[in-house]
Formats: structure tokens, sequence, C-alpha cells
């Protein structure tokens, strides 16, 4: 059987129960979402923008899928031991792909900010729900829309600015309350909307963690809105094990003069696929676009950007920053894509990688696709080993082999974490990078890897 027929069987079988549990503006797209996820089917290696994952064999698995909402029993504040400190958030809590209600964050949002359920605000998702995502252009994000019952919405009024940073948690558990088997293999379907009106300024972290030893399939997709003069922060942590696969989809929609920053970080994973797709819809708009992955033993985390100028006057920015040991393979595909009309653009992408080994593998494809002529736009990649220079002379001064190597890493990757704008994450993620170096990092209830 073919990865996509056993999910086109389940929608088929299952349509009814899917919709009694999901609110009427996600499921007014889910049948158009169905039929293009059947006609595309999952990509193959030869899609381009799927080159480097083999996204049908990540969905052969019979993973179980909570259609029915059965209840799944989970203390996020237990679960949850890797905060941030001095960071002073708003915490929220996702819990597979349904958002946390029991508890409510202290301290008050500013009047008209809605942080909530896409269940419980019909106006606004009816508004601008699936709008981004394009699921005729996209299977994962047809097969997210066709599935997904439940998601987060953040919602930011004109002119008004949130001080304190949105911190959500998503939370991947596995056995749900009464269960007449444990669940060994769960695939959960997480929604996102985050919508800021004219002036509206917003920080937001979203960190994954996995509060079962079990097999995870979770498939993300966010769509943002950034109104005009708007500023959004977005910061992206996974921490989650080897049994673990995340394929995110994120989708920026940016007005003039709007600006926005977007973080990824892979501190730890199994497999893991973020694909960008951010554009500039209003003149005067710049974005700042970073990542920074640690992966070893036969982790996999593949990055796809695609940047869109379709007006004048805009800028980008990115910077991608691997480090990759043992048998880890990394990989890097950016595209800057400037249309027809879209004068003094200003763009730079940079994407430098560290093998440890000679059986680590880094794949990079920077690439410019330019329609107009009065622009300013440059690409470059690297792919190395630690310099031999740097290690002798460490060596020399009595640095051990193994310090001198955690060193350079540690100066390496912290380029990409100190263009952070939150400085408690900042110092936060530099203790983190060098216990990860180390071997010794930090790791959430359930997880062995700490044990």
């Amino acid at each position: 059987m073919i990865s996509e027929q056993q999910y086109i069987e389940l929608y088929e079988q299952a349509r009814q129960m899917i919709m009694d549990h999901a609110p009427e503006a996600m499921n007014a797209v889910r049948d158009e979402a169905f039929e293009n996820f059947k006609r595309q089917g999952f990509p193959s290696k030869k899609v381009e923008r799927y080159k480097y994952t083999d996204i049908q064999k990540l969905f052969e698995p019979d993973y179980g899928v909570n259609l029915n909402r059965l209840q799944i029993p989970v203390d996020p504040y237990q679960a949850f031991r890797c905060d941030v400190p001095n960071l002073s958030t708003s915490l929220y809590f996702v819990v597979n792909d349904s958002f946390y209600k029991d508890d409510k964050p202290k301290g008050r949002l500013p009047e008209g900010v809605i942080i909530g359920s896409l269940r419980d605000n019909p106006e606004l998702v009816t508004r601008y729900y699936s709008k981004l995502a394009k699921t005729s252009e996209d299977a994962i994000t047809a097969l997210n829309t066709m599935l997904a019952q439940d998601g987060m919405l953040v919602y930011v009024p004109k002119n008004v600015k949130v001080d304190r940073a949105i911190q959500v948690i998503n939370i991947l558990k596995a056995t749900p309350q009464n269960a007449q088997r444990v669940v060994s293999d769960l695939m959960v379907n997480r929604r996102v909307l985050i919508i800021l009106e004219e002036g509206a300024e917003l920080k937001m972290l979203f960190c994954d963690h996995a509060a079962d030893d079990k097999n995870f399939l979770a498939t993300q997709v966010i769509e943002a809105y950034v109104g005009d003069n708007a500023s959004l922060d977005l910061y992206c942590l996974e921490e989650t094990h080897y049994k673990n696969v995340r394929l995110s989809n994120v989708y920026i929609d940016q007005q003039a003069n709007s600006r926005v920053n977007h973080n990824v970080i892979t501190l730890h994973n199994g497999v893991t696929r973020n694909k960008l797709d951010l554009t500039f819809s209003g003149e005067g708009a710049e974005c700042q676009c970073y990542g920074c992955v640690i992966a070893d033993k036969q982790q996999h985390v593949d990055n796809n950007t695609l940047i869109t100028h379709k007006v004048p006057h805009c800028t980008s920015n990115e910077l991608y920053k691997y480090v990759l040991d043992d048998k880890a393979t990394g990989a890097f595909a950016g595209r800057v894509l400037v249309e027809h009309g879209a004068q003094k653009t200003s763009s730079q992408m940079t994407n430098q990688n560290l093998t440890s080994t000679k059986e680590a593998r880094m794949y990079t494809q920077p690439m410019l696709e330019i329609y107009a002529d009065d622009v300013k736009c440059a690409h470059g990649s690297t792919v190395g080993q630690l310099n031999d220079a740097a290690l002798f002379y460490m060596r020399q001064r009595g640095i051990s082999l193994d310090e001198a190597k955690l060193l350079l890493q540690n100066a390496f990757i912290n380029e990409v974490i100190d263009k952070m704008q939150l400085e408690p994450l900042r110092d936060r993620l530099h203790y983190l990078v060098e216990k990860r170096f180390r071997g010794e990092l930090n790791k959430c209830d359930g997880c062995k890897l700490c044990k």
C-alpha cells in the first residue's frame, strides 16, 4: 500500500467523526484539502522542495490518530521543566493538537488581545483560516488541513503592543485516559493562526517537548498575518527525542513597513523538516530569518525556505548554521524570488555548516531567482570541518581535544543565537547549546535521554 492510501481511507471512513469534533470554520475547507491531498499524494524526492527528505517513508507506519478526542491526562507543569528563567512570559500549553484550557497564565493581556482555541473564535477563524496555507501546492499542508480538529489562535488588534512574550509549550503525550491499549505510535496535526493588525507588536516562543518515550509524528501549520507597521518575533525551539518526526510548515504574509524575526532552533530531534514561505505584500517590509541546528547520531534536519519579494523596497536576511556529528544528515534549501517590479530589493542568504565526522552529510542549495534589474541580492554557503590550526593552537595551550572542539563549535553556532532579540532566551540558549555539545542536555519528564 502506498503511504498516502491509508490516510485517504482514514478520511473517507472517519470524515463525520472528524467534523463532529471540529469547529465549522475548519470543516469548511476540509473537503477541498482532502481532494488536493488525494490528487497530489505525498511528494517524492523528485519534487524539488522535498528532495532531501523521504516524506513517503516517514508516513508508512500505522500511526494512531485521536480523532474521537479521547482525553489524554497530562499535567503540563509537571511534564514541562525546561522553562527559560527570567523571561517573564505568559505561558500557554498545547497538548498534542489541543489548546489546554484547564489553567490560564498569570497576568492580564492587553485589552482586545485574544489567545485561545480555534474553536472559540469563529468570526476571526473564518476570515483568516487556511488563506495563506495553500493546500493545492503542498501535500503536508493539505493533510494537516483535512485532519486537524483544533489549534491555537493569537490575535493582536490595531496598535496594541504585547509587552510580555507569549510562550507556547507543545507537549506530545501518547496514552489516553482509560485506554484499552497503550498507544505506541501517535500522529498529531497541530494548527496555529497568528493575526497582527496594523501597528501591533508580539513576541512568541514555541517549545516542542515529548512527555512520552513513544513514536510521534507531528504535522504543524502556522499562518501569520503581519499588518502595516506591525512587528512579529517568532521563535521555534525543538527539544524532543530520537523517536519524534516533526514536519512544520510556516506561512507568513507581511504588509507595508512590517518587521518579522523568524528563528528556528533544533537542539534534539529524530527527523525534522521545517518549511518557511514568507511573502512581502507591502513596500518597506523587512525580515530576519535565522536557524541553528545541532545534530548527531542518525538525526535528520531539513530546513527549506522561500522568500517572495512581490513589491519594491523590501529587505530579507537569512543565516542558517549547522553542526553535524556522527551519521547525522542536514539539509538547507533557500530560495529568494524577486518578482517583476520588485525594484530596490535587498536580500542576503547565508548557510554555513560544520561536519565533525566523515559520515555526517550536509546538503546545501541556496538559490536566487530575480526578475527585476535594480536589486542588491547575494547568497553563499560553506561546508567544512573544524579548523586544524585553531585546534592545534588550543591544544598547545593545554586544552584537551574534546574541549577545544566544544569551544570552536560553540563559537560557530553562537553567531546565530546572538542575533536573537530576547536576552533571557539568548542566555538560556547559550547554556543549552553547551550542554547539548557535552551530551548533558536536560530533558522533560518521560524522556530517557537524561536518565
